[in-house]
């Protein structure tokens, strides 16, 4: 039986020799929703679902209103080696300190760009000229419903931050070089951070190649 299973599961896999076409598909047809908790920052939903291929299943879902993610840059020195702007903030649920690009919560119905701007301004005080967006992902798709839309902010000028009373931040300028060194190194850890600095690197390495 174990054998058959293994060929089965083999079977399964799809082999893709060229191109891979994204098909992000619809939503699930959900035949029960109930809130088993409602915070501040997010509410936690019971739901049973009929995902694809399956019987229906329990799911617990935490639906959040968003975040922005900010890869602050300023090549004003070196384009080539530009620095990146990093906080050392304390994170209660990781029971350390982390090394984080600036983010952020969306606020009502605020525009993303807005709360990306906004977050910039009280995390760090800086303003950027010139705000491109980066990419936007799903941080925990298991059982998180939040997507977070990443922002390349450059031509940076400083100013004065205005951090929330529970935010104690310590605000670097590090270059990309050390910021890449510190991720092979295995001493960053906040996925958004990963996610944000590793794609701008490659982007930056392909325009040299050009």
């Amino acid at each position: 039986m174990a054998k058959k299973k293994a060929e089965k599961q083999t079977d399964a896999v799809i082999t893709v020799k060229g191109e891979l076409k994204i098909k992000a598909g619809k939503p699930a047809p959900v035949s029960s929703s109930e809130v088993a908790y409602k915070g501040p920052l997010f509410s936690v939903i019971k739901e049973e679902v009929h995902e694809p291929g399956t019987e229906p299943v329990n799911r617990d879902v935490i639906r959040h209103n968003g975040s922005v993610v900010i890869l602050a840059v300023d090549d004003s020195k070196s384009k080539k080696d530009p620095f990146i702007v990093i906080e050392r903030q304390y994170r209660h649920a990781a029971g350390q300190y982390l090394y984080e690009v600036p983010a952020g919560k969306v606020d009502g119905d605020e525009e993303r760009l807005a709360a990306a701007k906004r977050e910039l301004i009280e995390e760090t005080g800086f303003r950027a000229k010139k705000w491109t967006k980066l990419t936007r992902y799903f941080a925990s798709p298991g059982f998180l419903g939040e997507w977070m839309q990443v922002y390349l902010a450059e031509g940076l000028t400083p100013g004065e931050a205005q951090p929330e009373p529970d935010e104690k931040l310590e605000i670097y300028l590090v270059r990309l070089s050390e910021v890449l060194r510190l991720i092979d190194a295995g001493e960053i850890r906040d996925g958004k951070t990963l996610v944000s600095v590793m794609l701008y690197a490659r982007r930056q390495a392909a325009k040299k190649k050009r």
